[in-house]
C-alpha cells in the first residue's frame, strides 16, 4: 500500500497542480475581456497559447542559410524577432515506469519525479547571435534502490556573420540519468530550455557529430559534451566551401560501461543550383577512443549531398559515400574495413503540424557498450494540433548497433532498440500546458545480456508521463 501512495503522489500533485492553474486562468481571461486590448508585440509567438494567429507562417519566419555539408541539420527557418530577450521557466515531469532497464526484468512499477528550471536566451548585435537553452533540477524515484540525483542540459550557439564568412561555436551538454534515446516520453524534458517557438532558435548538432547512446542497457546516470567550431566562407554567389571540427565525450558514473572520446574533422563544398536545391561533397574524419581500452577507430567518410528548402515549408537533407575504418588494434586479421555511410532528413511544415524525420547509417562510438558499432538509427516526430486548445504528438525511434569487432560473424553481439509513443497537449492560461503520454521502450539483442544479475535477450519497458510547463512572458533585453 505505501508503494503505491508513492506511486500516485506525483499524479495527485499534478491533478491539484492543474486545478489551480485553471482557475487562475479562468480569472485571467475574464479580466482580459474588461480591458482593453494590448499593443502587438515583435517577439516571436508562445507556443503554449493555442490561437490560428499565432501558428507561424513562412512570413514570419527567416530562411535557414546553414551550409548543406556543416555540421547542423536543416529547419524551417526561425522566427522573426526585432527583440533581444530572456525567458525563464519551470517544468515538472512525472514518469511512472515498469521494469526499468536498471533492475533487469523487474515487473515493479516506479515513478520517477523531475522539477527543472529552464531558460531560454537570444540576444542579437547587427553581425553576431547568441542562442542558448538551458535546463537543470532535481529528480526522486520511489524506488529504494534509486538515489535521489540532479540532471542537466545546455544548447549555447554563438554565431558571427560577416560579408562572405560565417562563424559558428555550438557547444551541447548533457547530464541524465539514462538514455538520451527518447528521453522524456510526450514531456519536454528531453529538450533544454522552454521550449516552443521561444526556444526553437537552436537547431543543434546531427546526429554525427554527437556520442551516440542508442542502446538501453547502458545503464547508470551519464555526461555527455559535444563542441564545435564551423567556419563558412562564400567564394561566389552560388559557391562556398565549410570548414568544421568537433570534439565529444561520453562518460558514465557507474562502472561497466565503456567511457568514450570523439574527435571529428569536416571540409565541405556547397554549390546552389537554385534558390531553393543546393548540392555538394564533403569529407569528414572521426576518430574514436576508450578510457582503458588500447583499441580505436579511425573513420575517414566521403558524402555527396543534396538539400532542398522551402521557408515554413520544407528542409530536406540527403548524403551518402563510402565509409573506410581503421583499427589500431586488428580484429581478426582485419585492420580495416570498407562500407557504406549515409542519411538524410526531412522536416515538412503540414497544416496545423509538422513532421521531422533522421535517419544516419555509419560508424559510432558504440553508447558506452560496445567498442565501436555499426549504427543505422531513425527518428520521426509528427506533431498536429487537433482542436482549439488540444494538440497531438506522435514519437518514434529505432536504432540498430552492431559490433566492429565480429561484424561478419553469427557470432557477432547486436541490438536492436526501439521507442515508440504519443501525446496530448493542452493549455492552461496563457504561459502554461499540460501534457500526457505514452512511450513504449524495447530492446533486443542477438546475445544474452545481463542487467542487475538478470540476462536475456530482450527487455521492454511501459512509461505513462505527466508533464506541467510554464514560463512568464519573455523579457526584453534590447
Amino acid at each position: 500500500m505505501k508503494h503505491w501512495v508513492k506511486l500516485l503522489a506525483g499524479p495527485i500533485a499534478l491533478g491539484t497542480l492543474f486545478f489551480a492553474v485553471v482557475v487562475q486562468g479562468a480569472q485571467c481571461q475574464e479580466e482580459d475581456a474588461n480591458a482593453k486590448p494590448a499593443a502587438r508585440t515583435s517577439l516571436p509567438p508562445l507556443d503554449m497559447t493555442v490561437d490560428d494567429t499565432n501558428l507561424q507562417s513562412p512570413d514570419n519566419l527567416q530562411p535557414d542559410m546553414r551550409p548543406l555539408t556543416g555540421v547542423q541539420n536543416p529547419t524551417l527557418g526561425a522566427s522573426e524577432s526585432r527583440h533581444s530577450y530572456w525567458v525563464p521557466g519551470l517544468q515538472y515531469g512525472n514518469l511512472i515506469q515498469s521494469q526499468p532497464f536498471s533492475q533487469g526484468q523487474s515487473s515493479v512499477w516506479n515513478s520517477n519525479n523531475y522539477l527543472t528550471g529552464n531558460m531560454s536566451l537570444l540576444n542579437s548585435w547587427s553581425h553576431s547571435q547568441l542562442s542558448l537553452n538551458f535546463s537543470g533540477g532535481g529528480n526522486y524515484s520511489t524506488d529504494s534502490s534509486q538515489s535521489g540525483d540532479f540532471f542537466s542540459q545546455l544548447g549555447v550557439t554563438q554565431t558571427f556573420t560577416w560579408k562572405r564568412w560565417q562563424l559558428q561555436f555550438i557547444d551541447q551538454f548533457g547530464y541524465l540519468p539514462e538514455s538520451q534515446f527518447g528521453f522524456g516520453g510526450s514531456t519536454n524534458l528531453g529538450t533544454p530550455g522552454v521550449g516552443g517557438a521561444l526556444g526553437s532558435q537552436l537547431p543543434g548538432l546531427s546526429a554525427n557529430y554527437l556520442p551516440n547512446q542508442s542502446i538501453f542497457t547502458s545503464v547508470g546516470p551519464r555526461y555527455t559534451n559535444s563542441f564545435a567550431t564551423q567556419a563558412t566562407y562564400e567564394l561566389s554567389p552560388r559557391g562556398s566551401i565549410t570548414l568544421a571540427g568537433s570534439y565529444g565525450i561520453l562518460r558514465f558514473i557507474d562502472l561497466g560501461n565503456f567511457n568514450s572520446d570523439d574527435v571529428m574533422a569536416n571540409l565541405g563544398y556547397n554549390y546552389s543550383l537554385t534558390r531553393r536545391d543546393t548540392i555538394g561533397v564533403s569529407y569528414r574524419f572521426g576518430s574514436y577512443h576508450y578510457s582503458g581500452n588500447p583499441q580505436a577507430m579511425g573513420d575517414h567518410v566521403i558524402n555527396f549531398a543534396y538539400g532542398r528548402k522551402i521557408t515554413g515549408r520544407l528542409a530536406l537533407q540527403l548524403f551518402a559515400g563510402p565509409e573506410v575504418t581503421t583499427f589500431r588494434v586488428p580484429i581478426g586479421s582485419l585492420t580495416s574495413r570498407v562500407t557504406v555511410s549515409g542519411g538524410g532528413s526531412l522536416t515538412y511544415g503540414l497544416y496545423r503540424g509538422e513532421l521531422s524525420l533522421n535517419f544516419n547509417q555509419g560508424v559510432t562510438n558504440g553508447s558506452g557498450t560496445l567498442v565501436g558499432a555499426n549504427t543505422s538509427q531513425v527518428t520521426l516526430v509528427a506533431s498536429r494540433q487537433l482542436t482549439r486548445l488540444w494538440s497531438g504528438k506522435v514519437n518514434f525511434g529505432f536504432a540498430r548497433n552492431q559490433s566492429v569487432a565480429n561484424a561478419s560473424s553469427a557470432n557477432s553481439q547486436n541490438y536492436n532498440s526501439w521507442f515508440a509513443g504519443f501525446g496530448l497537449v493542452r493549455p492552461v492560461g496563457r504561459n502554461a500546458n499540460l501534457s500526457f503520454g505514452y512511450t513504449a521502450y524495447i530492446q533486443t539483442s542477438s546475445l544474452p545480456t545481463c542487467v542487475a544479475g538478470t540476462c536475456g535477450t530482450s527487455y521492454t519497458q511501459n512509461q505513462v508521463s505527466l508533464g506541467f510547463q510554464w514560463h512568464p512572458q519573455p523579457q526584453v533585453i534590447h
